[in-house]
């Protein structure tokens, strides 16, 4: 027993540096659809969320809910078309849409932050003119690209020691309401921010070379030369398009991790060893 606590012990001292590091510092987080799958994994995300804020992180979460949507699209029998992989949105699906992400999943990410100790607060991009967004593609109907973003909301939020929750939908000049990707919106957000990190939480441990082993460290010159040749496809190519455009934006880096993996958020910014892939300007 002894030993264990000795153990912790040191773990908490080699976190030192890191704790310095990241001291008021804004991390933003998008949580995706398979990494909120069990309630197990909500309460550890949660408690390493509220933890991070302890130690003087101002943490934000953007999350999606795309298996969420499928089912309460399938439960009301309304079918769902897609376009290039993204999925046609009709009114009547973006009502379902708003009504599952800003109501059911949002609501669930707040209620186990503040289960944790924490102070969450849910939002969608409507709020306070969070997110404007413009039309992506009239074939993919109510499918927004996030054009303005004012943080105001979320300053304020901080300086009250709150924990911003963001669903992923934002307001058209004409009061339309678009549904939009949540790595997209999570790019947006940090980089509005100035955040010195963004992590995407996914289903995968990170960007893989050609021998399947984890690419620990990109620069953005990396990322196209592994999309050019092949080696980065398939749905790994929007979150690194996400990755590039954030840290174009202001973004210090990037790290793609594997959500479902127990404290990841803890393991990339408090240890030597980090987690996922990290893509920043120079490593």
């Amino acid at each position: 027993m002894q030993s264990d606590w000795l153990a912790t012990a040191g773990t908490l001292s080699k976190a030192l540096p890191y704790l310095q590091r990241y001291d008021g510092a804004t991390v933003v987080i998008k949580l995706g659809g398979h990494a909120m799958g069990s309630s197990e994994n909500m309460v550890t995300f949660a408690r390493d969320i509220v933890l991070m804020q302890q130690v003087g992180v101002n943490p934000v979460i953007v999350h999606g809910g795309g298996p969420m949507i499928n089912r309460m699209l399938s439960r009301l029998d309304i079918k769902s078309e897609f376009l290039n992989g993204k999925r046609v949105t009709d009114e009547a699906t973006m009502r379902v849409v708003e009504m599952v992400l800003s109501g059911e999943v949002n609501k669930s990410i707040v209620q186990a932050i503040n289960a944790q100790g924490g102070q969450a607060v849910g939002l969608s991009g409507k709020d306070a003119n969070l997110i404007t967004c413009e039309q992506e593609d009239p074939k993919l109907g109510l499918v927004g690209t996030p054009r303005d973003i004012d943080p105001k909301i979320l300053n304020h939020l901080f300086e009250a020691d709150m924990i911003p929750v963001i669903a992923p939908i934002g307001s058209g000049d004409n009061g339309e309401t678009f549904n939009i990707n949540g790595d997209t919106v999570a790019g947006h957000i940090a980089a509005a921010l100035n955040a010195d990190r963004l992590l995407l939480l996914t289903d995968v441990s990170g960007v893989t070379g050609n021998d399947g082993e984890i690419l620990t460290e990109l620069t953005p010159k990396d990322v196209q030369d592994l999309t050019a040749s092949g080696i980065i496809e398939g749905g790994m190519i929007p979150k690194t398009e996400t990755a590039l455009n954030a840290i174009n934006g202001g973004v210090r880096a990037v790290v793609i991790l594997d959500g479902r993996a127990p404290n990841a958020c803890l393991l990339e910014l408090y240890t030597d060893h980090g987690a996922g892939t990290l893509i920043r300007a120079s490593v």
